[in-house]
């Protein structure tokens, strides 16, 4: 048996028990969620977080929201699901809620990391992305010096204890102290184009 519908006075409180339909709304971002049927006692009113007017109806690209301020619903942009750019630091930013962007954020991808916002697009900062390429390029160069160095330890140990080499550990040496001559020699100020000098076999392996 249904009961008989509820009546609120001007405050929303129930003047007359009974059943009453109301449209509950998210608590963060009040977006609609649904409607139920809820029994109000005499003297109690509707639940947190819902209202008793109807929503419209849903629109492509909108979020149907509670507006707390004005107690009216309204179309929210609903941009979930989408990828914006802060245009401070480039940094990908997922939109996981309903509203507008976020303030500083594009919808343009920058190319590169180097990449600033001039106010309308990207531009690449090309003396900050050099001077990344230039500190690559030195910590490749000291890679290289290191496993050439690493490759002749023994022999250079055998040299510090005064022992004899034998003629392949001689050619071997000098091959890499060639090496690591024209490694230190190579000009890397072209980075990222670079002509590395090719490891000796005997390092390499």
């Amino acid at each position: 048996m249904n009961n008989a519908a509820a009546v609120l006075d001007q405050n929303g409180i129930a003047i007359t028990a009974g059943d009453i339909t109301v449209y509950n709304y998210d608590a963060e971002n009040r977006e609609y969620l649904s409607a139920t049927v809820e029994y109000l006692a005499y003297g109690v009113g509707i639940p947190a977080h819902s209202c008793i007017d109807a929503p419209p109806e849903k629109r492509p690209g909108f979020a149907v929201c509670r507006d707390t301020d004005q107690n009216i619903w309204k179309y929210v942009p609903d941009h979930r699901g989408e990828t914006v750019y802060s245009t401070e630091n480039g940094n990908a930013v997922q939109i996981t809620q309903p509203g507008d962007y976020p303030p500083d954020t594009t919808v343009k991808q920058p190319a590169t990391i180097y990449d600033v916002w001039d106010g309308e697009t990207w531009m690449t900062d090309a003396g900050r992305q050099h001077a990344a390429e230039l500190e690559a390029a030195g910590a490749h160069r000291q890679q290289l010096e290191e496993q050439a160095m690493a490759s002749v330890e023994l022999i250079n140990l055998k040299l510090r204890a005064g022992r004899r080499l034998t003629p392949q550990e001689t050619e071997k040496l000098n091959a890499v102290l060639d090496f690591i001559d024209v490694l230190n020699a190579t000009d890397i100020s072209t980075a990222p184009d670079i002509n590395w000098p090719e490891m000796p076999l005997a390092a390499a392996s």
